[in-house]
């Protein structure tokens, strides 16, 4: 009997990685700078440097201190919560094409700011803002609770347990929508996933959320380490295996409701970043969450640019951008035959 060598990955070595790290950070600068200086108006390179260092005071420099860098502050902070929560939720189930919403958190928040527009008259996101994201805890709460079911955490119970949820909530969700056509026109740009219209206000309240999930994936990074080995093996190495699969949990809770609820459904970003990265650095999950905190908000931030550029004046969502981007790339990654695992 053979056994299968596991697929080699492109950063091998630490100086190796690192380079690479270097070379993301530097394409991630880039394309923040893009996202202040591109849009739908034209405005000129001196015009954003003026506007950046204070010396100008005009329509201009409004959009670009008000409007275009909390917008790409915000995708930058929507990305990183998108890929760790999408890495972590892959380590968690060990499906490498796993997405944070099989556990429920994209369907809770919708449901929840659904409610809020049609029965209490939000009508902005800083009014639904937290509607999506208790919604997307709540969600959550109820899926743990009835897949654990006395029995321990298990991936695969969770699992199957979120995309049942998911899936009745998001049939209510549009029965509500279709029955009240002005909460559907209001949570229309939300629901199909955008970084436009959001200002400094949005971003103070889901950065230091996102910050401190962040944080905690990286703290759970190795113990994801262990529990990859599988329950007996990690148990017997010392892994508190149901704590760790709780904070889990919490952290991916945290940042797909706190990303959701900001910026609306955005899909593939967490599922596709955290499979390349995998591929790229191997399996380690410390290499992993610190490029995906890197090479998830600059895909965001690029598929936003895109977003504001192909159709100007007009915009596209950024939620249409990562799709259309997304499943062509993830049906090649997924065909591969030494596609990336676990």
């Amino acid at each position: 009997m053979t056994v299968a060598a596991p697929p080699r990955q492109i950063a091998r070595t630490v100086p190796t990685r690192l380079v690479w790290l270097l070379l993301a950070v530097i394409l991630l600068v880039c394309v923040i700078a893009a996202s202040v200086a591109l849009g739908a108006k034209p405005i000129g390179i001196d015009a954003v440097v003026d506007s950046l260092w204070g010396g100008r005071d005009d329509n201009d420099a409004f959009i670009v201190r008000e409007t275009r860098i909390p917008r790409a502050l915000l995708g930058l902070v929507v990305g990183i919560a998108l890929g760790v929560s999408g890495a972590l939720i892959q380590a968690f189930t060990r499906n490498p094409l796993a997405d944070p919403g099989i556990l429920g958190v994209n369907a809770g928040a919708a449901f929840a700011v659904t409610i809020g527009i049609a029965w209490f008259g939000a009508a902005s996101i800083q009014g639904y803002i937290w509607f999506a994201f208790l919604g997307a805890a709540a969600v959550t709460g109820v899926v743990m609770f009835l897949g654990m079911a006395g029995r321990g955490v298990s991936p695969v119970r969770l699992t199957l347990v979120g995309v049942a949820v998911g899936a009745l909530l998001g049939g209510v969700t549009s029965a509500i929508t279709l029955l009240d056509p002005g909460a559907f026109d209001r949570m229309r740009d939300w629901g199909a996933g955008s970084l436009s219209a959001r200002g400094w206000d949005v971003l103070v309240i889901a950065a230091p959320v996102i910050l401190a999930g962040t944080l905690l994936a990286l703290a759970l990074a190795p113990a994801l380490n262990v529990v990859a080995l599988g329950d007996e093996l990690a148990g017997a190495l010392g892994a508190r295996i149901a704590r760790t699969r709780l904070l889990v949990i919490v952290a991916v809770t945290v940042l797909a409701g706190a990303a959701t609820a900001a910026a609306g459904p955005i899909g593939f970003v967490g599922l596709m970043v955290p499979h390349i990265c995998r591929w790229f650095v191997g399996p380690d999950q410390r290499w992993i969450l610190v490029f995906t905190i890197v090479l998830a908000p600059a895909l965001l931030t690029i598929a936003d640019v895109v977003a504001r550029l192909v159709v100007a004046p007009q915009e596209l969502q950024v939620g249409i951008v990562t799709a259309l981007v997304g499943a062509p790339v993830l049906v090649a990654l997924a065909r591969r035959s030494k596609a990336s695992g676990l």
